[in-house]
């Protein structure tokens, strides 16, 4: 008993979907156009019996007229049941047609609310991420090896601060190095000489996060760059964070210095996109990307267009949306919702779905699908 009442819920679980309510309406147009065949085919033949009846009463005269009448009834009842179930079948047909259309646009609202909120998944951790960046760089610019860099380090220091920056690196592994450089622009030490030589010396005055650092107001700033490829750490892409390296470690002491740390952003995104939870079949007809506040695409998990490809999200003041296009593809986004004392930098999680096979009006195969 109990194993007949769990599938019964089952089933009334997984048919309460608009696709369900589509599902339905075919059915119950296929019902009615066959149900009016047939009336209208019984029809057919009350009004051929009501011809015969009334050539039959002509044959017989006088005798005949009253059966006349009665078929000439009957032929006129038959001809407005004849014209009711047409009128019935016409009236069912537009109603089932806009049945149709209600279920497939909330089949549509309801697949694109899912990929919204896989969106904001996606962006969510992202921000929590790059929440823990931003603690990263103030607490390590306090560090008491790195401190001691500022001023005019000798070659103990510089060795102490890059033998403290490894063990950093050691432990969090999420970043490629860690430089400490002096107040005019220069990496004076790193954390990784041995995967990256030739660092020392290297002039970043030009950097806005070394810029904006430097001129920051106390140890609880920070200052980010975009998500870019950096030449200098064999052009992998990055997402730099910085703060400024004070004087004592004090909180609004004097800059001495400029500490940056560069994220290994490739790694990271790619999990991210990757991570989605879309069927595989979703999957295949799905392009998920993380965009920057100017719509410029920092990974895709299609691999393309990435620092190059701008998105248009037409997103209108809206911090989430969902887009359903003329030839049936869905654009879902959510920009960034913050994580505790991160705002996010107005960056979005992004999903373009084609419609599945039979859908909307794309045609492609699936391979042709991985373009915005």
């Amino acid at each position: 008993m109990h194993g007949t009442f769990d599938t019964l819920l089952k089933q009334t679980v997984s048919s309460d979907t608009p696709e369900r309510v589509i599902e339905l309406a075919d059915h119950s147009a296929v019902v009615a156009a066959g149900k009016a065949r047939a009336i209208q085919a019984i029809t057919g033949q009350t009004r051929m019996l009501a011809l015969n009846a009334t050539i039959e009463a002509a044959r017989a005269g006088d005798a005949g007229r009253g059966f006349a009448v009665v078929a000439e009834e009957v032929k006129a009842v038959s001809a407005e049941i004849g014209r009711l179930a047409s009128d019935m079948e016409t009236e069912l047909r537009s109603a089932l047609d806009e049945l149709r259309a209600v279920g497939r646009r909330m089949a549509q609202d309801v697949r694109g609310q899912r990929l919204v909120d896989l969106c904001l998944n996606g962006i969510e951790i992202v921000d929590r991420n790059l929440y823990e960046r931003t603690c990263d760089v103030r607490w390590w610019a306090t560090d008491a090896a790195v401190v001691a860099c500022g001023g005019e380090p000798t070659q103990e220091v510089v060795a102490e601060a890059e033998r403290r920056l490894g063990v950093i690196l050691s432990a969090y592994t999420v970043y490629l190095d860690l430089w400490f450089c002096s107040p005019d622009g220069r990496v004076v030490a790193h954390g990784r000489s041995d995967r990256y030589p030739g660092l020392r010396g290297l002039d970043v005055s030009h950097e806005s996060w070394f810029r904006e650092a430097l001129n920051s107001a106390s140890g609880d700033d920070y200052a980010v760059a975009d998500v870019m490829p950096c030449q200098a750490l064999r052009h992998a892409p990055v997402a730099t964070y910085a703060a400024a390296v004070r004087e004592g470690g004090a909180l609004r002491g004097k800059p001495i210095g400029v500490l940056g740390i560069h994220f290994d952003w490739e790694p990271q995104a790619r999990a991210v996109v990757e991570g989605i939870r879309l069927s595989p079949d979703e999957a295949e007809r799905s392009r998920v990307m993380l965009v920057d506040a100017r719509g410029r695409i920092l990974s895709s998990s299609d691999r393309r267009g990435e620092f190059t490809e701008i998105v248009d999200l037409n997103a209108k003041h809206r911090r989430s949306g969902i887009d359903h296009l003329p030839d049936g593809r869905t654009i879902a986004f959510h920009l960034t919702p913050g994580y505790e004392t991160y705002r996010g930098l107005e960056w979005a999680g992004v999903i373009v779905q084609h419609p599945a096979r039979g859908e909307g009006r794309d045609k492609d195969p699936p391979q042709r699908r991985n373009r915005f």
